[in-house]
């Protein structure tokens, strides 16, 4: 009987020292995983004001939504496309700037981002617009390329 006792205890806490592994444990980097400086060349993309530019870091298709600052979602990478053209149709220039509190979380063949963005925005009357904005992205490794899922682009309420 002690036997069995001590068997069954050892059972338990082996089977607990699995579940006790701390929650916040960085999950090991996948190779190539986006960082900061990729969510910078995806936002310098958008500062091309040129969506063909932009569409190569964004899955196609529907069934992905995206949330932008105007008009507020986007039902797959085209209607975010042709929506965001309309609305750049009036600037100038747009520069988006990652601020210094990006984070990536890389987890397997899933990734996800968030950060802060500084954005100048120049319309072709000559006003100015800045601000910052939120911004979280999700990621997913597809044969080795890392492209947006989902995202969700917007400005704090004054």
């Amino acid at each position: 009987m002690r036997k069995l006792s001590l068997t069954i205890v050892i059972a338990i806490l082996a089977v607990s020292s699995f579940a006790a592994a701390p929650a916040d444990r960085p999950s090991k980097k996948a190779p190539g995983a986006p960082d900061a400086a990729y969510m910078q060349k995806i936002l310098d993309a958008w500062g091309t004001l040129d969506t063909g530019k932009v569409g190569p870091y964004y899955t196609a298709g529907p069934g992905h939504v995206y949330y932008d600052i105007a008009p507020v979602k986007y039902n797959s990478w085209e209607e975010y496309a042709a929506g965001v053209s309309n609305l750049a149709g009036d600037l100038k220039s747009l520069t988006l700037t990652l601020n210094d509190d990006a984070v990536v979380h890389p987890h397997g063949d899933l990734a996800w981002g968030t950060a802060t963005v500084k954005g100048d925005f120049v319309h072709k009357s000559g006003k100015v617009e800045m601000g910052t904005y939120r911004w979280t992205v999700i990621w997913e490794n597809r044969d080795g390329k890392w492209i947006i899922v989902h995202d969700h682009f917007s400005a704090p309420t004054p």
